[in-house]
């Protein structure tokens, strides 16, 4: 242990290290910070994704649209018995004509004369998980045995909302890559400014029979420590903001907003995005300092 500690007194001596000092860990910690909302979008949406996709799209609804009661009635028994025998239908439940009054409530008042606007059969379907390619058949069997019977797949809806959310991944993976490129152009601007810092100390080193790789490992220690303490205070005000606007989504009651969530593999990838800015900064400096070297000599 003291051997370690005499070691490192030595490093500290050559290159005088104080945490936080100068403007590299506040620029990391700023890049990271934008890194982990950008990152966090995405996985938000990717989950977001993969529920409303398991939730609805195995879904259907069937409406019988006649505006003769007695044959509506009639349709909508033809439809309920074709859907107990049809292959891929895991259940399905008539909609209430009480509940399809309080839908249109809103839109049509509280007092709206059902007599003069008939409302529709309405049947809500679940199908089984791998019963999508069905849809089709499906659809035409219920129209054969009633043909005012209209069925919407919750897939057709979806798909704009789908093609919606990866554009926003592909959009928020966009912005990761080019702030990792942005982190990676600081670190070579600061390896650089360092090396023109200590260009006296590296002659003496030189002298002394040090080879660039040694030089090398002490620029590369001091930047990845700067990268760290920058990452994880850029990790820790991002992840405030996650949670408060998890928590604000959550107060809003809303479903479907409330699938944009993080899972705890989710939080787990974030955690490492710190350690892989460190990664990053340390291969960058390295790369950096022994081209520079290799030029100065």
């Amino acid at each position: 242990m003291s051997a370690w500690r005499r070691e490192a007194a030595r490093r500290d001596r050559l290159l005088p290290e104080t945490p936080l000092a100068g403007p590299m860990p506040w620029v990391i910690a700023i890049m990271l910070f934008l890194t982990v909302l950008a990152a966090a979008a995405g996985l938000g949406l990717a989950r977001a994704g993969a529920q409303l996709r398991s939730g609805l799209a195995a879904r259907l609804t069937v409406q019988v649209v006649e505006a003769d009661p007695v044959q509506r009635d009639r349709q909508t028994q033809l439809v309920l018995h074709e859907l107990d025998r049809l292959a891929g239908v895991a259940s399905y439940r008539q909609v209430d004509s009480g509940r399809l009054e309080q839908l249109l409530e809103p839109w049509l008042g509280a007092a709206f004369d059902q007599d003069g606007i008939p409302l529709p059969a309405m049947i809500d379907v679940e199908l089984d998980p791998n019963a999508g390619s069905r849809v089709t058949a499906i659809g035409e069997a219920l129209k054969s045995v009633a043909p005012s019977a209209r069925v919407d797949s919750h897939a057709d809806w979806l798909e704009p909302i789908e093609a919606l959310i990866r554009a926003l991944r592909l959009l928020s993976l966009t912005l990761v890559l080019l702030l990792a490129a942005a982190t990676a152009a600081t670190v070579v601007l600061a390896a650089r400014a360092t090396l023109d810092t200590h260009h006296d100390t590296i002659d003496v080193l030189h002298l002394l029979g040090a080879t660039d790789g040694q030089i090398a490992r002490l620029f590369q220690r001091r930047i990845a420590i700067d990268a760290l303490i920058g990452g994880l205070i850029g990790f820790g005000a991002a992840a405030a903001v996650v949670v408060s606007i998890g928590g604000r989504i959550e107060a809003l009651g809303s479903e479907m907003l409330g699938t944009v969530s993080l899972s705890p593999g989710a939080w787990l990838l974030l955690l490492l995005l710190p350690l892989a800015g460190t990664g990053l900064a340390m291969a960058t400096a390295r790369v950096t300092i022994l081209k520079t070297l290799g030029r100065i000599l």
